[in-house]
């Protein structure tokens, strides 16, 4: 059975304690843990996205702040979380699925699982509309290694960014905030700017005034328009270390789109490894 890419908080609070689902927090930043521990939507598990959905090495400059972690790895995380090719999964965040949540949604897809759901609007979005949160702490009920042999989805390596970004016959979408493409400032990397070629296209657009995604006939419009006659093999999605371009794969997925190329390393990796870089100053 396949879900829809993202769930309404109403329509899952009509559901989750009648339909078997495992509600799994993937908030990031500062003290999530503790935040979580805090508060969190009743039963919902934590996945931390750091250490369980990435593999952060000392060396940035191979392969970013966030590379994912290996198959290996991230199957035995799936196991820790109870998590089964048959478990529905409804994954959810502080940050309207911007900070791992879409992260987690693209790495279950990724590797074929099918019913895994982002909530729309995050933690504030629930706890809007009356959603049981509390500190309780949830048990793990652990399962064997989730069964999975590699990504699925597509990914873009730091050289095949560096071949075609700027092709006529491609597009690279930069999905940060507009002051960090054009190289204004830059709060977490060390260097300021864009991989020459690339768009910006912030993943706030994705969004409406209420922090929801837009409704998909309205993503397909602006996504129609952005990317032109790129297709989906000749579209590559990154941002600054590979987790909020996949709220960008996430807006594109429920437009109808297919997938694009996710490039992990993203911005991260590029500014460490004296590549080109532009800026709109």
């Amino acid at each position: 059975m396949s879900v829809s890419a993202i769930i309404n908080a109403t329509d899952l609070l009509t559901i989750y304690k009648t339909k078997n689902i495992l509600l799994v927090d993937a908030s990031n930043g500062p003290n999530t843990r503790l935040n979580y521990e805090n508060k969190h939507l009743e039963g919902a598990l934590f996945v931390d996205a750091n250490t369980q959905l990435a593999t952060i090495e000392t060396n940035v400059a191979v392969g970013g702040r966030h590379p994912l972690p290996s198959i290996e790895d991230f199957s035995k995380t799936l196991g820790d979380l109870g998590i089964t090719p048959q478990t529905w999964v409804v994954v959810y965040d502080d940050k309207n699925g911007a900070n791992a949540a879409a992260r987690f949604w693209w790495m279950l897809r990724a590797i074929g699982h099918e019913k895994v759901q982002v909530l729309n609007g995050g933690i504030q979005a629930a706890e809007k509309i009356g959603f049981p949160i509390n500190s309780e702490p949830v048990s793990l009920a652990k399962k064997e290694n989730y069964s999975c042999q590699t990504w699925q989805w597509p990914i873009a390596s730091i050289d095949e960014v560096e071949k075609v970004a700027e092709l006529p016959s491609h597009t690279v979408i930069d999905v940060r905030e507009a002051f960090r493409y054009n190289g204004e400032s830059e709060p977490i990397d060390l260097i300021a700017g864009h991989i020459p070629g690339a768009i910006n296209f912030p993943f706030t657009e994705n969004l409406d005034e209420n922090g929801l995604f837009l409704p998909p006939e309205v993503l397909k419009e602006k996504y129609n328009t952005l990317l032109g006659e790129s297709s989906s093999e000749n579209t590559i999605v990154h941002c600054g270390s590979g987790i909020t371009a996949c709220h960008t794969l996430l807006a594109l997925h429920h437009a109808g789109f297919a997938i694009p190329k996710l490039y992990v390393g993203s911005w991260s990796e590029w500014s460490r490894n004296d590549k080109p870089i532009a800026t709109n100053k």
